[in-house]
């Protein structure tokens, strides 16, 4: 059951839904995908990096043309 609530996180479902799709806590969902990421590997993280990125969205937000609607 463990396994299979974390696969479902790893899919995008969100912990609540994840509870009542297995009849558990949602809590009890997050300490299992919690314990599940606490024995991964740590991140390789590059010493030197020539590229960088930036996320669009502020790119799109800052010029929007149209107001808020609500």
């Amino acid at each position: 059951m463990h396994q299979r609530a974390v696969q479902f996180y790893l899919e995008g479902t969100n912990l609540r839904r994840i509870g009542r799709l297995l009849g558990v806590d949602h809590m009890t969902v997050a300490a299992w995908v919690q314990r599940h990421s606490d024995g991964l590997p740590v991140a390789p993280v590059p010493q030197d990096s020539a590229v960088a990125e930036m996320d669009e969205l502020f790119t799109f937000v800052e010029s929007k043309k149209t107001s808020s609607t609500s």
